[in-house]
């Protein structure tokens, strides 16, 4: 019975020694059942150190943050225990239940993957108001504001609608995307191209603010009455003061994610007034001159001028019909060439349009080109205006006599045409008589090009065998493997960093992992036995400089204490140059 309970006993130390000796990894949210107005906290937890971890695709919610890293050593009753975690901050979509899928990472060469969370988004819950929440400073002090040049315009007036971002003095906006743009339905839209973002100090409601101008949009109305401009939504990232302070007596920064919207805005289309309007009124609405000219009023028949028309100045000037020429029978007109020099401003479409006509006389004589006119809506009168060009005289010099009524180079109508005479080299032009060459003959099988083709395979035979050879040696040497898979990571972080500048914590966690996995190409140890005094000793050891080692062991500090404290873009660029510039000394000293 004795011998029982010793064997109870040793099956019981036994199965607790493996039980806490096992892996775990696993997936934990902050809540499982939220409104779609908050946010939510996932954290994938392991009690041991691995690398490549693969993060789940998040289908039906937004990352607005992450992946942040912790890493903790404790002992308690001389036992080690180590915890990694990667967490992310998550908006939902849409209402429903949704499952966020497994998670993976490699430790110990082995693949883990962690447990599918499944959650509840409902409707929008309210929120106490408490001023010391981030989301209440948010929105007390950040505005997105839509600014409408006019509300109520004439049909085709143009309008312009500026997006401005508002911040006040004491909230950081780091980062912003949009997650709606706004459609311009029953508006003819062009966008204003910015040259970069510039921050301007200016009011709100009566405050002072600092702002930047996102968008800037031209729209002409195509329709009149109600028309609505949907909003512009941002999900911005906020930088905001907290009442803690580190080590060194700063104010330490808390981020919050907030949407805000421009909202939408209503603008009330006037129709153009039927009272005056001309018959030949194609929708021309601004200021405009017209003019038609020609290339030249004397020539021979079969010789050919340009007659143009044109309209310039400013209004809407892609948006209707210039007035077509018309001219007596007996001159042969070929369809216009369009051409367009405009260029669109905050005040509107600015330039010209205009149509050029080839016209070839037939027959001797004078024809008259009679006045064509173009009406426009005069937006400053609010008036119909039209303009009349003048009448213009082709006088044909020489060519045939039209014989077949003594008017018909009068005629207009085009009721009566005349027969077309052709000359004799009307295909001069044409070539009849083609210069050909015959070709050379070329052997290709006498060529270098067929024995090259032709031997090449059986030359890369030998070469094949080598590179198989020396593939074979490179996989057997585990050592080197490790050493530089770990160097491709740290190139890869580094690469990670570099394209993260302007986001400081993802910069900061990709440098940092850079770091570390040169040190494991480097040095031959693993992440669990870091320690700065470990660090300091082994380079030492490798006969590398002490203002060297200092350095790179005060990047690792840094790493450590830039993501609590304000970082501006310029600061991570000195960071990532003088890494780069820190681990280059190190490979030139290191033994």
């Amino acid at each position: 019975m004795k011998q029982f309970k010793y064997i109870i006993t040793l099956f019981i130390l036994l199965f607790t020694s493996i039980t806490f000796a096992q892996v775990k990894f696993e997936a934990k949210v902050s809540k499982k059942r939220l409104g779609i107005n908050e946010r939510l906290r996932i954290d994938f937890e392991m009690n041991e150190d691995g690398d490549n971890f693969n993060p789940p695709s998040f289908q039906n919610f937004t990352v607005i943050g992450g992946p942040n890293q912790a890493v903790s050593h404790s002992w308690v009753n001389g036992k080690k225990s180590f915890n990694k975690t990667y967490s992310y901050f998550l908006a939902p979509k849409k209402k429903g239940k949704f499952t966020i899928n497994q998670a993976t990472i490699e430790i110990n060469g082995e693949i883990y993957k962690s447990t599918p969370v499944t959650v509840e988004i409902t409707s929008a819950v309210d929120k106490p108001r408490n001023p010391n929440d981030p989301d209440v400073v948010v929105a007390d002090n950040i505005h997105l504001v839509a600014e409408v040049s006019k509300t109520n315009p004439y049909l085709n007036e143009a309008i312009t609608v500026v997006y401005k971002l508002y911040v006040s003095p004491n909230t950081g906006v780091s980062n912003w995307r949009e997650i709606d743009s706004p459609r311009y339905n029953d508006f003819w839209s062009q966008s204003i191209d910015l040259k970069g973002l510039k921050i301007l100090n200016g009011t709100y409601k009566g405050e002072d603010y600092r702002y930047v101008v996102l968008r800037k949009t031209v729209l002409y109305p195509q329709k009149t009455g109600k028309l609505e401009i949907e909003p512009l939504s941002l999900d911005i990232t906020v930088e905001v003061p907290t009442n803690r302070r580190n080590i060194f007596g700063e104010r330490l920064m808390t981020q919050a994610h907030k949407t805000i919207s421009a909202g939408s805005r209503t603008i009330n289309v006037k129709a153009l007034p039927e009272n005056g309007k001309p018959a030949n009124f194609t929708g021309a609405v601004g200021d405009f001159s017209f003019k038609v000219t020609t290339s030249k009023n004397k020539l021979n028949a079969s010789e050919s001028l340009q007659a143009n028309v044109t309209v310039s100045g400013n209004g809407n000037l892609k948006l209707f019909e210039l007035p077509k020429l018309s001219v007596p029978s007996s001159l042969e007109v070929y369809e216009p060439e369009n051409t367009d020099n405009i260029n669109t401003g905050l005040s509107g479409m600015q330039g010209k349009r205009s149509e050029s006509y080839t016209i070839v006389p037939q027959f001797k004589g004078k024809y008259p080109i009679p006045s064509i006119s173009f009406s426009y809506f005069d937006l400053k009168t609010e008036s119909y205006k039209t303009i009349a060009s003048n009448e213009m005289v082709v006088d044909v010099l020489e060519g045939p006599t039209n014989n077949t009524t003594s008017n018909d180079n009068l005629n207009t109508n085009g009721s009566g045409k005349q027969k077309v005479i052709l000359n004799n080299d009307q295909f001069a032009f044409i070539k009849t008589k083609p210069n050909l060459l015959a070709m050379e003959k070329n052997n290709f099988f006498k060529t270098y090009g067929f024995w090259s083709a032709l031997l090449a395979p059986l030359l890369a035979i030998p070469l094949a065998i080598v590179f198989r050879n020396k593939r074979e040696e490179r996989m057997a040497d585990v050592v080197g493997n490790k050493i530089r898979k770990a160097d491709r990571l740290a190139k890869k972080y580094l690469g990670e960093a570099k394209r993260a500048l302007g986001q400081k914590e993802a910069f900061y966690v990709a440098l940092e992992k850079a770091l570390h996995n040169y040190l494991k190409a480097k040095l031959q140890i693993e992440t669990s036995e870091f320690s700065k005094d470990k660090i300091s000793d082994i380079l030492k050891e490798k006969q590398v400089s002490q203002n060297i080692i200092t350095e790179f062991i005060s990047i690792l500090m840094h790493c450590e204490l830039a993501r609590y404290t304000p970082i501006t873009q310029v600061e991570m660029q000195q960071d990532y140059e003088k890494s780069s510039r820190t681990i280059s000394e190190i490979d030139k000293q290191i033994r």
